[in-house]
């Protein structure tokens, strides 16, 4: 019998897997895959490399490549685009990827799917050209971005609060509006489940857990290290770096002599100025594999103070069967029992204590390693996951 035919739309191309956006979408592409022929609409940015040849063979359709418009990304032409946005009412993000509905029209032309899933909120206009073309529609929700936006205000400035209390209601309009036109949604807990029904009554929305592919346990020496690992760049990720870095580090850093603060991850430029003129930081760029990287650190920290979905890093941090301190918003969406997975502290000397615990404690490191690489094995890895899908 052969097989059906899939679509698959996705606004950044998901290989190689570095980041949580990017394992999430190689998770789907993969489930796909196994059970369809399917064709994929990639966006690619000037300065990346060709994305074609990144996907790997089990995608059999055909690519579509779609040129983003070359533009700045230093901090003035950031916020330029920003203040345009505040202005026109339209989420971050939206902007950059709107306009290529005539070449998706034209690509789609003759074709027919049994299945289209469109990945990210950013991309979710695009139903209008997909929808007439296919028997089922699907919207994977990252984060709940109305959510996402207004945490982020929390945890800024004036100006900056500002800024995200308007791309919070614009997103949330825009979700309002969305969400019900999809056969299909899909979000990262239960938790963002409960919200996008409230905001869009009319949906039909499900959850598709995050999670990694498995990957055996690492045999890594502990070192006095603590670890924060992450795409630098992304906005809750900043603002833990820099809570981290104002309100926790100093302490912990005066109290163990040796201690090292190691940030993993991509974009290490967006928080360098954070970590200059303290050599007992380092900044890694990106890794080949954060679990192996994590496995190194004695404790992995998520001091995040907003977010939405759940966050790969503590997964990452399972997996690396490495102790866990976090606040309540980094591991929301996941089974972390305080005391049992991760030690939850909301503030920043709880946080500290909580961290300096775990270095003087070789037991209850292990005892929350053992628990935390025990949920990744049950619940966390692409196979578990994939066995509650349904597309």
């Amino acid at each position: 019998m052969a097989p059906g035919r899939a679509l698959f739309l996705v606004p950044e191309v998901p290989y190689p897997t570095h980041g949580g956006g990017a394992l999430r979408s190689a998770s789907l592409l993969e489930y796909l895959a196994q059970r369809y022929e399917v064709d994929v609409i990639v966006f690619h940015e000037p300065w990346a490399p060709d994305p074609k040849p990144l996907f790997p063979g089990a995608v059999r359709g055909a690519i579509l490549v779609l040129e983003l418009p070359r533009h700045r990304n230093d901090p003035f032409s950031r916020s330029a685009r920003n203040a345009e946005r505040m202005a026109r009412g339209v989420p971050p993000l939206l902007d950059r990827f709107s306009g290529f509905a005539a070449p998706i029209s034209e690509f789609l032309r003759g074709r027919r799917y049994d299945l289209a899933v469109i990945e990210h909120f950013w991309c979710a206009p695009y139903v209008e050209q997909i929808a007439p073309v296919t028997r089922k529609t699907v919207l994977d929700l990252h984060n709940i971005e109305s959510v996402l936006h207004a945490r982020c205000a929390a945890s800024e400035g004036a100006a900056g609060a500002l800024a995200h209390h308007i791309f919070s209601h614009a997103a949330h309009t825009l979700e309002a509006e969305w969400l019900p036109r999809y056969n299909q949604v899909l979000t990262a807990s239960a938790e963002d489940e409960r919200i996008a029904r409230s905001v869009a009554p009319g949906a039909n929305v499900g959850v598709y857990p995050n999670a990694i592919p498995f990957v055996p346990r690492p045999h890594a020496a502990e070192l006095e290290v603590v670890a924060f690992s992450g795409n630098l760049e992304y906005h809750p990720n900043v603002a833990a770096v820099r809570y981290f870095r104002e309100e926790i580090w100093p302490g912990l850093r005066e109290r163990w002599p040796s201690l090292v603060w190691r940030l993993i991850g991509k974009n290490p430029w967006a928080v360098r100025h954070y970590t200059k003129k303290d050599a007992r930081i380092q900044l890694s760029g990106p890794v080949a594999n954060a679990v192996e990287e994590l496995a190194a650190a004695k404790v992995v920290v998520v001091p995040l103070l907003a977010g939405s979905g759940t966050r790969f890093k503590l997964l990452e941090a399972w997996a690396a069967g490495r102790a866990v301190v976090s606040t309540t918003i980094g591991a929301e969406g996941l089974p972390a029992r305080h005391g049992e997975s991760v030690l939850l502290a909301d503030d920043p000397g709880t946080f500290g204590n909580a961290v300096s615990l775990l270095l003087e404690n070789a037991d209850l490191r292990a005892r929350l390693g053992v628990t935390g690489r025990t949920l990744f094995e049950s619940e966390f890895t692409w196979d578990k996951v994939w066995q509650n899908l349904d597309l």
